[in-house]
């Protein structure tokens, strides 16, 4: 090869081998972290939501909707389990199914998260009938939801779990409503908020574990940007509920329509 060529070659080959090159797990992590700017708490009916902007009929949409997605938490977390061969980490993993189907006794503050969505519905004064019949449920939600549900079935249990590193970004989400609804939205009861305070420490435990299947991994390159493509799908799944319950229940909707 002459000179000139094996000059031309070398940005070539430098380049390729950033590609190739792996993340060490701090950066790694800092880039999935950095994901945070496609997080629903974006949205503008988020933003709306939080800013005490919406109509009660648009909040009890928001709460009737999104109940889909917590029904169908447990129905995933059972998927990731049926695909993981390791006891320990099902021994693990089982208490996420457990902190929305319930413990031990399921009353009170073991009756799950389920439940406690159920107690925002009521603050809310969402018809339980409609709640739990899943009458007000976009099919945009209805699609999305499910979609997850299949990844969840059909990939290997260790994409499933970094999928659910959006709870990196939940907390934040939770605060806000926690801070904001009493004054924004006083005609809420404040006892229905208690979900959004649960999920404040668990989603920290969750993160912590999705963290370490993440380190184990993802020990190449290849994966490690397969991760953050996962994650990105996720996130477009809690992006689009939204994106389908804005466009089903506008300001002006009829009021023979609306929840």
């Amino acid at each position: 090869m002459t000179a000139s060529l094996a000059n031309r070659a070398r940005p070539r080959e430098a380049a390729r081998d950033e590609l190739q090159r792996l993340w060490d797990f701090d950066e790694f992590e800092a880039r999935l972290r950095a994901c945070e700017s496609r997080y629903h708490i974006h949205h503008r009916f988020n933003q709306r939501l939080n800013h005490g902007e919406l109509q009660p009929f648009q909040v009890r949409a928001w709460v009737a909707n999104r109940f889909y997605y917590q029904v169908n938490i447990p129905r995933k977390d059972a998927a990731v389990m049926s695909n993981c061969d390791d006891r320990a980490e099902r021994r693990r993993w089982i208490l996420r199914m457990l902190d929305h189907d319930g413990h031990g006794s399921h009353v009170g503050d073991d009756a799950g998260g389920i439940e406690s969505w159920s107690r925002l519905a009521q603050a809310v004064a969402l018809d339980p009938l409609d709640l739990w019949s899943h009458r007000h449920v976009q099919p945009g939600v209805r699609f999305a939801v499910d979609a997850y549900v299949n990844f969840a079935r059909q990939r290997p249990w260790e994409e499933a779990a970094i999928s659910s590193l959006t709870e990196m970004f939940a907390p934040r989400i939770h605060a806000d409503r926690l801070a904001g609804w009493p004054t924004l939205y006083p005609w809420i009861d404040v006892e229905g908020l208690a979900y959004f305070r649960s999920r404040i420490p668990l989603a920290t435990r969750d993160v912590e574990h999705g963290l370490e299947v993440a380190r184990r991994w993802c020990t190449t390159r290849a994966r490690q940007e397969r991760a953050i493509a996962i994650l990105h799908f996720k996130l477009d799944i809690l992006w689009a509920m939204l994106d389908a319950i804005e466009r089903g229940f506008p300001d002006d909707m009829p009021l023979a329509q609306r929840p």
